[in-house]
């Protein structure tokens, strides 16, 4: 079978657009062939693999083609906190802050994207099957960590929001609440890219993640789940657990490499956005930025 490229629909342009892929050829090779699966298995999806690229991505010298990433990959430096030669390193450069006012956060009746990224939705949970591929079967249990809460969201709604390398790398909360400590749950760190979820979906439930449950008084319990990566060597969540968030707070940011949110809504609680959703069902993701509308609050 012909492994294609991923096609995405920009929600700003109103245009089908071609990712351009960090490293595709590599990931293609990991993730496609023999030889590059078995050094996946011995090397790379290992904890250690990514901490070595995070010592890399924290040295000095890793900050002197950081111009050339910014221009080649069309990024707005006018939106950075610090201009482009302030930052000390690619990691310090990666996990940027943003100017204020860069990402508005949508209001009124609505439910906030918490990342910039390309965005997957379904109304209904149970809908989830074929994601990616058609054929693979999609592990609620095994990605909560709990048949309760599997159980509690199997008809629910779901958010898949894919970060790139290229991506503003910090997540938000997309609704008001109190959120609990984060549960961490072990795993490796293989790459989610839609060219490696093709081959083997099972990867978002058995990579390293963390769980977050948000208490809303609009929308009730919602389940934040940061999904590490390749290159992932932290997830660090910067919100104080007990304390009142406002819609649009920062929660926390991934080091090094891209990464995942999903989040999960009760039944019946929130209408996801049409676009994502038209689109989900084309096999399509919608890129979006952070703050902009997830979907609305049903009454």
């Amino acid at each position: 079978m012909k492994d294609e490229g991923i096609t995405l629909y920009n929600r700003y342009t109103g245009q089908f657009e071609q990712e351009k892929i960090m490293g595709e050829k590599a990931i293609r090779w990991v993730y496609g062939n023999p030889l590059g699966k078995l050094s996946l298995h011995l090397l790379i999806k290992r904890a250690f693999f990514s901490r070595i690229m995070g010592w890399m991505k924290d040295r000095p010298s890793s900050a002197r083609g950081l111009q050339q990433f910014v221009d080649e990959y069309g990024m707005n430096a006018g939106e950075f906190a610090r201009p482009v030669e302030a930052y000390t390193s690619f990691n310090d450069f990666f996990t940027r802050k943003l100017k204020d006012g860069a990402r508005p956060i949508c209001s009124g009746n609505t439910i906030a994207l918490p990342a910039d990224g390309r965005h997957s939705g379904w109304q209904d949970v149970s809908d989830m099957q074929g994601v990616f591929v058609k054929g693979q079967s999609f592990d609620l249990p095994a990605l909560l960590g709990s048949p309760e809460l599997a159980e509690k969201y199997s008809r629910g709604s779901a958010v898949i929001s894919r970060l790139c390398p290229t991506d503003y790398h910090r997540f938000h909360f997309g609704a008001e609440g109190v959120a609990d400590a984060p549960i961490r749950i072990p795993g490796p760190l293989a790459s989610v890219s839609p060219l490696c979820l093709r081959h083997k979906l099972s990867w978002l439930w058995t990579n390293k993640r963390e769980l977050t449950i948000l208490h809303t008084p609009t929308v009730g319990d919602v389940l934040i789940l940061a999904v590490g990566a390749t290159g992932v060597g932290a997830i660090e969540q910067t919100y104080t657990p007990g304390a009142t968030i406002a819609k649009g707070d920062e929660q926390g940011y991934f080091a090094f490499g891209g990464s995942t949110i999903i989040t999960f809504y009760e039944p019946g609680r929130v209408q996801l956005a049409e676009d994502i959703l038209h689109h989900t069902a084309n096999c399509t993701e919608t890129y979006a930025r952070q703050g902009d509308i997830l979907g609305t609050i049903i009454d």
